[in-house]
């Protein structure tokens, strides 16, 4: 697989980069668990390796990729382990939609006969319409608890906006996507899409788009957000919601926003889950599956 993928890009002409492990920056996305490593000079082990990807790319290294660990904490699971392998690029000049033709690429060249159907790419709002029949992007919050309600996935405790719509999406959207199709998901509402830049059309929505095969995710990506200032203002505002959940705030990271001070050339890039990838190859249900030592054996 990792041969198969190195010739696919190495037949582009991007090129193969490596960045640190270890940063003195985490992310603040709400969403994502740093985990840090105590020593003279405190680190955090890297969510994946976007930020300092997007610091070779404004230092003109150009079209880019790399396969590497990436480590996230409170996340075992079918799906997840708190160590796995990803693969990211970047491709200079590239919008999202051109960049969603080249993850299809990819991976069907990878898949191979693991997919016997086309596949479909179709926004958020449409997703959740067809797969709810709620429009995401027009409902209230109230509309949200009482659909999460019908289908007995609400939780007790209190979840916000963003959060009820991730919960709908994991537990009730996705599991309806065919396992034989992979499915382009894109125009994701700007509230979670922290690093893509805002689109004109749908208003309120931002160039962010994920694949799945089935319920299984496989990738993120952004045509990215070059706004040094705006940038800023969302990691603000990441601080602001972890804030209002009860953990931790997280430093910005300055190294990233003066690369984009300093110019961020125009691009979009996307992060690849390798292990779950592998899944598919081998037709196995759990990830542990696919790593030598999982994380209970690790």
């Amino acid at each position: 697989m990792l041969s198969d993928i190195r010739a696919f890009f190495d037949a582009r002409g991007v090129l193969e980069v490596e960045t640190p492990l270890l940063s003195s920056s985490g992310v603040t996305a709400p969403g994502l668990f740093n985990w840090s490593v105590v020593s003279a000079s405190p680190r955090f082990l890297q969510t994946s390796p976007e930020y300092a990807m997007k610091r070779l790319l404004a230092a003109g290294v150009g079209d880019c990729y790399q396969i590497t660990r990436a480590f996230r904490g409170e996340e075992t699971g079918r799906y997840h382990n708190p160590e796995f392998t990803i693969l990211e690029w970047y491709r200079l000049g590239f919008d999202h939609h051109q960049l969603m033709a080249e993850v299809l690429a990819l991976v069907e060249s990878v898949l191979k006969d693991r997919i016997s159907q086309p596949a479909v790419f179709m926004t958020y709002a449409d997703l959740f319409i067809q797969y709810s029949g709620l429009d995401p992007l027009a409902c209230n919050d109230s509309e949200l608890v009482e659909y999460a309600e019908q289908q007995g996935v609400l939780p007790e405790v209190e979840l916000s906006r963003d959060e009820l719509l991730d919960l709908l999406l994991s537990l009730v959207i996705t599991p309806q996507l065919p396992d034989d199709r992979l499915t382009f998901v894109h125009a994701w509402p700007v509230s979670q899409a922290a690093l893509a830049r805002s689109l004109s059309n749908p208003v309120g929505c931002a160039a962010r788009f994920e694949l799945f095969c089935g319920a299984l995710e496989l990738a993120n990506g952004y045509w990215e957000l070059t706004d040094a200032k705006e940038q800023r203002a969302r990691f603000q505002s990441d601080n602001d919601a972890r804030r209002a959940m009860g953990l931790e705030e997280i430093e910005i990271d300055e190294n990233l926003l003066m690369a984009l001070e300093q110019g961020l050339p125009d691009c979009a890039g996307v992060s690849l889950g390798l292990d779950r990838i592998l899944m598919l190859m081998l037709g196995v249900e759990r990830i542990d599956e696919v790593i030598a030592f999982s994380w209970s054996r690790s």
